[in-house]
């Protein structure tokens, strides 16, 4: 058995019934990893996996979903960040909405309150097998856990933004957690990390948050 295989047997049923579709535009950015990418989706076109702390969007938008495509719009949040969001193919998601992308046929994770990549797997193979050996760090697991056995299931396009945000102290505890609008979570840290790019020393910085 496969790490993809692994992720998705106890993963939920895919959340788009219909079969997947990958523009030419998201073939382009995925490179070398478009057909994986695509191969995954092939099995559950998206998915939630790790008690719902990992989002995996499909590949196109329903009435309950945002589909990959229609994500990576700039239109919608990744042009708030000015330019830090470029190159980055977005397909899943964190339980605080952190990103998991495709940038430079290898796949990254990417802060959304700083705008910063950082390498994290070579394929979506790799990238599942890390994300099992990992899934507390990586996904934000054992807090989705805990949120969800006070008040129920994540709705879908909602993710638990900090009210605090992380980068400026914020804890990992359910206190400092609120439940956020997806696209409006991934716009506010924008303003966030705009502020934060190239801030000299003992700057402050300015946020607002929706407790």
């Amino acid at each position: 058995m496969t790490n993809l295989e692994k992720l998705l047997l106890n993963a939920s049923p895919s959340l788009s019934e219909r079969e997947p579709e990958i523009c030419e535009h998201s073939r382009k950015m995925a490179g070398v990893l478009a057909d994986q990418l695509f191969g995954m989706l092939c099995r559950r076109n998206g998915f939630y996996a790790l008690g719902s702390a990992l989002h995996v969007f499909p590949a196109q938008s329903n009435q309950h979903e945002i589909g990959i495509v229609d994500w990576n719009e700039s239109i919608l949040w990744r042009g708030d960040y000015r330019g830090m969001a470029d190159g980055c193919l977005f397909f899943a998601e964190d339980v605080f909405g952190g990103q998991f992308c495709i940038k430079d046929n290898k796949i990254y994770t990417f802060d959304p309150e700083t705008g910063g990549v950082e390498f994290l797997a070579d394929d979506i193979e790799s990238w599942s097998q890390i994300l099992l050996s990992d899934y507390e760090v990586l996904t934000g697991y054992p807090l989705a856990h805990q949120w969800q056995e006070q008040n129920g299931k994540l709705p879908a396009t909602k993710r638990l933004l900090p009210k605090v945000p992380f980068i400026l102290g914020g804890e990992f505890v359910l206190e400092n957690l609120y439940l956020a609008d997806a696209v409006k979570g991934m716009k506010s840290r924008a303003n966030i990390a705009n502020q934060i790019k190239d801030l000299p020393d003992g700057a402050g910085i300015s946020f607002n948050f929706d407790g």
